[in-house]
Formats: structure tokens, C-alpha cells, sequence
């Protein structure tokens, strides 16, 4: 897992890697073996990686450009 037990997320994750994470986690969540104290610490794990992914998500869209009506490039 690459969250912390600081509840940190390793920076070198990727994006890909975050959502292949949290698709694990909601396995996990799905079994109906997990425990009410493992699956609020698998929850906590999840959220964290939520929050990462969309940050990740805003900064990229901050990144793209767009053309503009003359045909320019501007941030978007």
C-alpha cells in the first residue's frame, strides 16, 4: 500500500497506481469477512488516496491549455 502509516501518501505513486489502489480497497470493502476495525482503517486509506488523486486531478487540469476564439493558446 502506498499510504503511509502517518497517512501520507508516498510521492514517487503514480496516478494509475492510486486507482488501482483504491479499486483494491473497495474489494476489500466489498468482503463480507472484513472487520468493523479493519475496514474503518482500509476507509481512512481510501480517502487519502481519494483526496490524491483529485488533487492530482486539479493540478493537470490547471496545467491544460485551450484554444481560445482567435486561436491562441491560453491556461485553462
Amino acid at each position: 500500500m502506498s499510504v503511509e502509516k502517518t497517512g501520507q501518501i508516498k510521492a514517487e505513486i503514480t496516478l494509475e497506481e492510486a486507482f488501482d489502489q483504491l479499486e483494491q480497497i473497495i474489494s476489500q470493502l466489498e468482503n463480507e469477512e472484513i472487520t468493523l476495525d479493519q475496514s474503518f482503517k482500509v476507509y481512512k486509506e481510501g480517502m487519502e488516496l481519494l483526496k490524491y488523486c483529485n488533487d492530482t486531478l486539479d493540478t493537470v487540469e490547471k496545467k491544460v491549455l485551450k484554444i481560445n476564439e482567435s486561436g491562441e493558446l491560453d491556461e485553462f
